[in-house]
């Protein structure tokens, strides 16, 4: 994210003198609640998970590749356009604060006739005249913002560039969640592979076994048909799996902007999820969202540009003045005593223009209303995802644990089955249906692994980064200073 800070910082620089509104405490219709509806009981009563907090998976790797994708990701480079387009914009709207100055430089050259005018000798011909003039001059103009028109259009503007900022900043943890998910998707792409060749190889086992039995008059040709099926079916999963492992590959070498060759390569095993949630998580915490604090960032535009609308119905104040030189030889263009000027004020108030000015009210009125629903939307949305990543902290914890368990008796459960099988204890389908179960079961549990560490990667989504609400990506107010009466603040 250092590439953003910088950015960033060279923006202020660039419009210091630019002005935001304050952000809005908005009154909603659904009470907000003071803690979580999902409760997960843990042993641990805090823990501070990093802004980065892909790391507590603890995978080198892993880390390199999100920080690889945070530098080329291609999702990304459009929303760092799209934040340089809305900080230019916030340039644009503010530059007619100050007075704007122009420099020209002309040469003319004129002839004129005199018809008809009574000068002795000219009645056989026309008589002309012709001149050259030469001139520089140094133009100035200045609206006088007396009812803060243009810097509410400003501030519009820079609350734009702070969405965007905000946008920008969201992509940047989508991506790496993406990154994250899609690492852990090839892991698991590679452990169903493994799985799926040790089920060939047993089957494969097997079926040796059974056509030995055949052989001997120990086993039917049913028995020995299912087994073929069975090893069939195996080496069907088996191609089934490699060409998953090969597109996950490719999806992850995407988001790197790579060039897809399926040749990435990750670790052996999914991590464990190691650290608890914490208990008493405050719901406030979503207010560092980035998607909340783009939406709230919208709103404060659109009502700045609502002000901006209602004060252009008042009169507009502007000063125009030119300096400079007009002389008929090109030598004196420098010479003062040449010199000319203007200076002129110029007072204009709309009267009549079609409804117009009145419409752009309107209009704005109306986004701003639009605005406070997305915003609400965006909030509630924003709840629904917490509590349903909480939920499923809960519930994809449990299920891990019993696949786990019920992988371990099935895996006992195939390996008694065999042996009984190869004592002539137990029948061939008995041995089947125990071998079914355990690839079945493991293949289960492996996915469980995944969908947990996914669960755990929503989870930060939600909350909008760790655990602790010190972890804040952007706007900090605490330095934030109250500039003018039009509730607006420093940027």
């Amino acid at each position: 994210m250092y590439k953003l800070t910088l950015f960033v910082v060279s923006t202020l620089i660039l419009f210091s003198c630019a002005s935001s509104p304050p952000r809005q405490e908005l009154e909603m219709d659904v009470d907000m609640p003071n803690s979580w509806a999902t409760e997960v009981a843990m042993e641990k009563d805090s823990i501070d998970v990093a802004i980065d907090w892909w790391t507590e998976f603890a995978d080198t790797n892993l880390n390199n590749l999100v920080e690889e994708a945070l530098q080329r990701n291609l999702n990304l480079s459009i929303a760092a356009a799209n934040l340089e387009a809305a900080a230019a914009q916030a340039v644009i709207a503010g530059a007619s604060l100050y007075p704007q100055a122009d420099m020209s430089v002309n040469g003319a050259r004129r002839k004129q006739n005199f018809i008809g005018m009574p000068f002795p000798g000219s009645e056989d011909k026309v008589l002309s005249s012709t001149s050259t003039t030469y001139g520089v001059s140094l133009n100035v103009s200045w609206e006088i913002d007396l009812w803060g028109r243009i810097r509410a259009e400003q501030s519009a503007a820079v609350s734009q560039f702070q969405a965007s900022q905000a946008d920008y900043i969201g992509t940047q943890i989508s991506i790496a969640a993406q990154v994250c998910k899609a690492f852990f998707t090839v892991v698991t792409a590679r452990k169903q592979l493994e799985l799926a060749q040790a089920t060939h190889d047993n089957w494969k086992l097997s079926t040796q076994q059974v056509n030995q039995r055949y052989l001997s008059g120990l086993s039917s040709s049913l028995e020995y048909r299912l087994s073929l099926s069975n090893l069939s079916l195996a080496e069907a999963s088996l191609a089934s799996n490699r060409a998953q492992l090969d597109i996950a590959k490719r999806q992850l070498e995407l988001l790197l902007k790579r060039f897809p060759s399926a040749s990435i390569e990750t670790r052996e095993d999914l991590p464990e999820v190691v650290s608890d949630v914490p208990s008493g998580i405050p719901a406030d915490i979503i207010s560092r969202r980035t998607d909340l604090v783009a939406a709230e960032r919208r709103l404060a535009s659109a009502d700045m540009s609502l002000k901006s609308a209602e004060r252009a119905l008042y009169p507009r104040i502007s000063l125009t003045g030119s300096g400079g030189t007009s002389t008929a030889d090109l030598k004196n263009l420098i010479n003062g005593d040449f010199g000319v000027w203007t200076l002129a004020g110029n007072l204009l108030q709309p009267i009549f223009q079609g409804g117009r000015l009145r419409a752009n009210v309107d209009f704005n009125e109306a986004q701003t209303k639009m605005n406070v629903a997305e915003y609400e939307r965006t909030v509630l949305n924003a709840l629904a995802e917490v509590e349903n990543a909480l939920t499923n902290e809960y519930y994809l914890s449990e299920r891990e644990r019993a696949l786990k368990k019920a992988a371990e008796h099935s895996l006992g459960a195939r390996n008694l089955a065999e042996l009984q099988y190869s004592r002539g204890v137990s029948d061939f389908l008995t041995m089947l249906e125990s071998a079914r179960s355990a690839f079945d079961t493991e293949s289960r549990y492996i996915n469980a692994r995944r969908e947990r560490l996914d669960a755990r990667i929503d989870l930060y989504l939600a909350l909008g980064g760790g655990f602790s609400i010190e972890d804040s990506y952007i706007f900090n107010e605490e330095n934030e200073e109250q500039t003018d009466g039009t509730d607006e603040k420093d940027l």
